[in-house]
């Protein structure tokens, strides 16, 4: 018996996506979704029959996004800033103090 994963949803499906879901049958099988990605198959999920997002390999995304800085990137702590710019940052305003009725 065919499921609905075997029926297409569109006559043809856009380019470079090789399986088309449903949400709720995407969340009933991520698992499969996340593996087929995982070799390469781009997988589009639908939302209330109106595409949604795309589920890609790492590898695809970076690629496309030009994002290729590696984890160890990521983590890295940010450029340390000049002096002036770190005391601009925590320099207090000064104000004159205000009376306060107790």
């Amino acid at each position: 018996m065919a499921s609905k994963l075997d029926r297409p949803v569109f006559s043809v499906y856009p380019e470079g996506v090789k399986a088309i879901w449903q949400l709720q049958e995407a969340k009933a099988r991520f698992s499969e979704v996340v593996e087929r990605a995982l070799k390469g198959e781009p997988q589009l999920v639908l939302r209330r029959g109106k595409k949604a997002v795309v589920v890609l390999d790492w590898e695809t995304y970076a690629r496309l996004t030009g994002e290729e800085a590696s984890v160890l990137e990521a983590l890295r702590p940010p450029k340390t800033l000049p002096n002036e710019e770190v005391e601009a940052l925590f320099q207090r305003q000064k104000t004159g103090f205000r009376e306060v009725d107790f």
